[in-house]
């Protein structure tokens, strides 16, 4: 089964999903005896290709996002700590020499 079609998210797809609806619309028992499978599946397999490209797109998206925010973390360390947190590794040693 095919998700709920939206002409708006799935734009490459409208011309196999008006195929689709003829198909369907043209006799109730040609649906049933499988005559439409054809244009079907084709839907299907455009609709996973774009879900499919669309969930790449938001992880890359995602992992930018991530990245800029470590990035920005990275510099916040660095203005308090030193350039590769020098600081914090002298003060780390200094408390291990006191133990």
């Amino acid at each position: 089964m095919h998700p709920q079609l939206d002409r708006n998210r799935f734009d490459t797809c409208e011309k196999l999903m008006e195929a689709l609806e003829q198909c369907h619309n043209q006799a109730f028992l040609k649906q049933l005896m499988g005559v439409c499978n054809f244009e079907k599946d084709e839907l299907n397999k455009c609709l996973h290709v774009t879900r499919v490209e669309d969930s790449k797109a938001r992880i890359r998206v995602t992992r930018e996002k991530q990245k800029a925010f470590q990035d920005v973390l990275k510099k916040g360390e660095e203005e308090i700590y030193g350039k590769n947190n020098y600081l914090k590794k002298v003060v780390e040693l200094e408390s291990q020499k006191r133990q």
